[in-house]
């Protein structure tokens, strides 16, 4: 009878055990959502990978602050105007570390985002990406993100 308490314990422990190669995989594919659906512009895409409620924040290298997802959707017309076009994006030195309970995640990494404005050129290279993501329902969300510039 002890024996099958502890089978039955493991069995249960094992289902639960968090995989942390599987769970960088599928945070690395939001973080690379977050930026690679403008190929498209595939907002359904942008829309899954980041909370969709108002402690949402991102900071970018303007000093510009979106506070909740109405403020970080009414950016949205400027990606989806015809005079914006994406060309592409690269992500480097991608560093995610997982929180004990492995529920939150925050990662690090190097982003080159490449773009145009009327035919010039609207570029982010080799900008510092910072951020947290949190699993809900089983989807991981971005909730905080900070873009920011090297100073020269």
């Amino acid at each position: 009878m002890i024996l099958f308490f502890m089978v039955q314990s493991c069995s249960n422990q094992c289902k639960n055990k968090f995989d942390e190669i599987v769970e960088q995989e599928k945070v690395a594919k939001t973080i690379d959502a977050c930026i690679g659906w403008a190929k498209t512009k595939d907002l359904d895409l942008l829309y899954s990978v980041v909370t969709q409620d108002s402690s949402y924040v991102s900071v970018h290298p303007s000093d510009r602050v979106v506070y909740g997802f109405e403020q970080f959707k009414e950016a949205v017309p400027f990606w989806m105007d015809d005079n914006f076009q994406y060309v592409k994006h690269e992500i480097k030195d991608l560093n995610i570390t997982f929180s004990k309970s492995g529920n939150v995640a925050w990662f690090y990494c190097k982003l080159s985002d490449m773009n145009t404005w009327k035919g010039q050129p609207a570029n982010w290279e080799n900008t510092r990406w910072t951020g947290v993501l949190e699993k809900l329902d089983e989807n991981w969300v971005i909730c905080q993100q900070h873009f920011s510039f090297a100073s020269s």
